[in-house]
């Protein structure tokens, strides 16, 4: 499963976003408002939200002022989050969401409408920067 959030034009330069995602206390100001839950420890953040378990993402790569991939602490529900920075001028990039997930057919449709809302308000968040 495959889910592209919207691209986000924020008026930083590539430099600025990729330091601001390798910070991961930062991704808490990206979160839905109704978070429950959201703690940092070393290269992984967990974060829970009302109605779905709580998630532990880790840090998997990074390209310098490019790319930021998040992925699964868990084996049982593989997949990873990517944030892809272009720069377009000194002061300003574009940013996208990837989401990428390996699920059987069933739990793809159970969570598809709630990831899909999950990476919009990402990156709604990432254009209020």
């Amino acid at each position: 499963m495959n889910i592209a959030g919207n691209i986000e034009v924020v008026e930083k330069s590539a430099k600025e976003l990729f330091a601001f995602f390798s910070e991961l206390n930062n991704f808490e100001k990206l979160m839905p408002e109704d978070i429950k839950k959201f703690e940092v420890e070393g290269d992984s953040f967990i974060f829970g939200l009302p109605g779905m378990p709580e998630i532990r993402l880790v840090l998997k790569e990074k390209t310098e002022f490019s790319n930021i991939t998040l992925g699964a602490a868990s084996s049982k529900l593989p997949f990873t989050l990517a944030a892809n920075i272009t720069e377009i001028s000194e002061n300003k990039s574009e940013v996208q969401l990837q989401f990428e997930g390996d699920f059987n057919p069933m739990m793809t449709m159970m969570i598809k409408k709630p990831l899909t809302k999950f990476v919009d308000t990402l990156s709604e968040n990432i254009g209020k920067l």
